[in-house]
């Protein structure tokens, strides 16, 4: 099972470099705190959690096992960690460019959990 494609990986790496440098990019809030409620990263968090939902679902029912379950949340946790970094990039939200970008790879992993 392929969990992170190879563009995950670079993205993930080149992301959590802005983040390090946001607090001195323009825009950036000083205050250390994100707008969690921003629309766009609003609906990738919630994704996320109803995929865990899904994830802990196909366990129970039998259809993961709880390996394969670790791996698809390790993949879910990757895109939330590369959602903060976009917001920590942007001042606390997301261009619809990112959350297009991880929604991709939301659609990936929703492909493997399976319904």
């Amino acid at each position: 099972m392929r969990i992170f494609t190879h563009r995950t990986s670079l993205l993930l790496l080149g992301l959590i470099a802005t983040a390090v440098a946001a607090p001195t990019m323009a825009g950036a809030r000083h205050d250390g705190h994100f707008d969690k409620q921003h629309p766009r990263r609003d609906q990738v968090m919630d994704r996320t959690q109803r995929q865990n939902h899904r994830i802990t679902h196909q366990v129970r029912e039998g259809d993961l096992t709880h390996t394969q379950a670790h791996a698809l949340r390790q993949s879910d946790h990757a895109v939330a960690t590369l959602q903060r970094a976009d917001a920590a990039a942007n001042g606390g939200y997301i261009t619809k460019t990112q959350q297009k970008s991880l929604n991709q790879e939301l659609n990936a992993n929703s492909q493997q959990i399976g319904h």
